[in-house]
């Protein structure tokens, strides 16, 4: 799994924590449902998450569309609003689990955060 996080704003490092975890609960969720071998590899190998950086929110649509068109599993996590960011604000974007060649063909190319 890989999530990547926008560059482009501002967050402590509790909040990005944060967004980062309700992408790889929400990803998680959503494998369980449609991809329950990818899922059950994952959970078996160790749960592996990375955490990449994105530069903006066009940048985090164009790694979604290239995700989904590979039918891997994506979450794109919007804030509520409720402390640090104005609601609606999209912050990171979840992709896996699945194939580790199917994500890196998408955000292999991508800086650690």
């Amino acid at each position: 799994m890989v999530i990547v996080a926008r560059k482009d704003i501002k967050l402590s490092p509790g909040k990005m924590a944060a967004q980062v975890a309700h992408a790889a609960v929400t990803c998680s969720l959503r494998a369980k449902e449609k991809k329950r071998k990818w899922m059950k590899k994952w959970m078996d190998g160790g749960q592996k998450k990375v955490v990449v950086k994105g530069d903006s929110l066009n940048h985090l649509k164009e790694l979604m569309i290239r995700a989904r068109e590979l039918d891997l599993p994506v979450a794109l996590i919007t804030d509520a609003g409720h402390t640090e960011l104005p609601p609606g604000t999209v912050t990171c974007l979840g992709i896996g689990p699945g194939p580790e060649n199917l994500i890196d063909a998408v955000t292999g190319d991508l800086p650690l955060l």
